[in-house]
């Protein structure tokens, strides 16, 4: 099967999930969760229903039963039975409760038979690590149980997971965390089905045609890639395929080309003690002194400094 674009940029981002706990949140109950950088959460309601307001989104969103939401960008939010409760932060919750990290964690009043059970975690990517599509997630994505893909594929995984975490089997952290990144890659999935062209570079990467053409400049970044050679590959004319991947990803083909060479030169500098030459080498570029100039464009430090610093923090584009 063809490695595509959206598994090698998953790749590159180092995408990894993780569960929190899963929750047995009883009425009363109000649960603020601050803001935290580089994670989007999810909350998926596995029984009964809550209400959740999140930092910048104007209408808070109401979670049915098999209801999976994810919070791309870590804003805070709060969950809550009823809107306008009473909350009481995430960490004094767990110090309320002496949650340990085994089994449920149980909060609120007395009335167990409305309660509310609730899988929490989040997909965490690299440090540092910057592509489009991560701008092209919005603030929240609810897939509502009845858009779910392959009818009840969500609540089957989200079922599997709660078996394993209640095991704690040899294994178990490994199995978590892909079945989450599964979650995360068919979120992605049903948003760009809902979104269309709305979803932006997510449009581009899930196109078969635009994604082909991405697909080949991260499989071979130090190829001289043109706009026609690019357009070749997507099986379009130069013009549509230019207007329609700039519209989509935000940024020129060959403005893509770089990007991409350039990350993958920081991962290299990362992971790698080969020379400098080697490295510009790799993404084609002949002449160190160029490779330095679009290198520093992009990240506001030579790749020396980089190196030198262990920075993995790129320039602020603004």
């Amino acid at each position: 099967m063809q490695y595509d674009a959206l598994s090698q940029i998953l790749d590159a981002l180092k995408l990894r999930g993780s569960i929190y706990f899963h929750t047995n949140f009883s009425p009363p109950w109000g649960v603020r969760v601050p803001a935290f950088g580089n994670v989007a959460r999810f909350h998926m309601a596995m029984r009964g229903s809550c209400w959740l307001a999140v930092e910048g989104h104007e209408t808070p969103i109401y979670l049915a039963t098999g209801d999976l939401v994810v919070i791309p960008h870590g804003a805070a939010h709060v969950l809550c039975d009823q809107l306008g409760r009473e909350t009481t932060s995430v960490d004094q919750v767990l110090q309320q409760t002496g949650y340990t990290g085994e089994g449920a964690l149980y909060f609120g009043g007395p009335e167990e038979e409305q309660s509310c059970k609730l899988f929490c975690g989040h997909f965490e990517f690299e440090e540092g690590t910057v592509h489009p599509i991560l701008e092209a997630l919005p603030s929240v994505i609810h897939v509502p149980n009845t858009q779910t893909l392959n009818a009840h594929w969500l609540e089957t995984v989200m079922r599997f997971v709660a078996s394993e975490v209640s095991a704690t089997m040899p294994g178990s952290d490994a199995i978590i965390h892909r079945l989450t990144e599964i979650i995360f890659i068919q979120v992605v999935r049903t948003f760009v089905d809902r979104e269309g062209d709305r979803a932006g570079c997510l449009a581009a990467v899930l196109n078969p045609k635009l994604g082909r053409s991405m697909s080949q400049i991260h499989l071979a970044p130090e190829r001289p890639w043109t706009v026609e050679t690019l357009a070749r590959e997507a099986g379009m004319s130069r013009t549509v395929f230019a207007e329609r991947f700039t519209g989509l990803v935000g940024m020129t083909p060959l403005a893509y080309v770089t990007h991409w060479r350039m990350e993958k030169a920081r991962r290299d500098l990362r992971d790698t003690d080969l020379p400098l030459i080697d490295i510009a080498e790799n993404i084609g570029y002949n002449s160190e002194a160029a490779f330095n100039r679009a290198f520093k464009r992009q990240f506001d430090l030579t790749p020396g400094q980089m190196r030198r610093t262990g920075s993995m923090t790129p320039a602020d584009p603004s």
